[in-house]
């Protein structure tokens, strides 16, 4: 009886994720945005006191309606990927042409890869992110990127930016970007953990679906 009793409850379950007489499919983002418009933004040697002089640059790309309104928060949807720690040569100011890896090293030409950090009890996501901001908010959502390359060239003030990247799930995720790409000064901002804070929470922890 007991297993009889499994076997029901198990059955039941399986229905309970059915819609139709058919299984709940996984949503699916796009793999190979194409990202419309995004800025840099130049931090110096922000890692010189934990022994680090490389400059530092986080990147941000954005795709689809996604845009600043004019109360400074991220709105419409799209996909959002932030590289918040771009390393480069002590003596770059700018983004430099090249291929960057994602790895741990903080050598010039390496991304910080994403992962979870916890501070007074709360996760929070650094390093590499890519946000989804979709129509239905319950598949929004924020997933780390923890692998792959990215390319850059640029022939004068237009650049060019094609990605060969991985999450967390080991999703590949490419997508592109080409176009101007601002570079914003932020090296003199005091204290610059700060101006780094608040585009975190401005853009990343948005009530995501999951």
């Amino acid at each position: 009886m007991k297993k009889q009793h499994l076997i029901i409850v198990l059955l039941a379950s399986l229905l309970a994720s059915c819609v139709g007489g058919q299984l709940n499919p996984p949503y699916n983002y796009n793999t190979n945005p194409s990202y419309s418009w995004g800025y840099a933004e130049f931090y110096g040697a922000y890692y010189a006191q934990y022994g680090n002089s490389n400059n530092v640059i986080s990147l941000s790309l954005f795709s689809d309606s996604l845009k600043i309104n004019d109360i400074g928060n991220l709105v419409g949807t799209g996909q959002f990927l932030f590289l918040e720690d771009v390393f480069i040569a002590k003596t770059d100011t700018l983004l430099p042409v090249g291929t960057y890896t994602v790895n741990t090293s903080g050598l010039p030409f390496t991304v910080a890869p994403g992962k979870n950090d916890t501070t007074d009890s709360e996760v929070y996501p650094i390093g590499a992110t890519i946000s989804y901001y979709e129509d239905n908010p319950a598949n929004s959502k924020l997933k780390l990127v923890t692998e792959g390359t990215f390319t850059v060239s640029s022939i004068g003030n237009n650049y060019t930016i094609n990605c060969n990247l991985k999450t967390d799930d080991k999703i590949i995720l490419k997508g592109s970007f080409s176009g101007q790409l601002p570079h914003i000064d932020q090296s003199l901002a005091i204290p610059k953990s700060a101006v780094r804070n608040r585009i975190l929470q401005k853009f990343l922890f948005k009530n995501f679906g999951n």
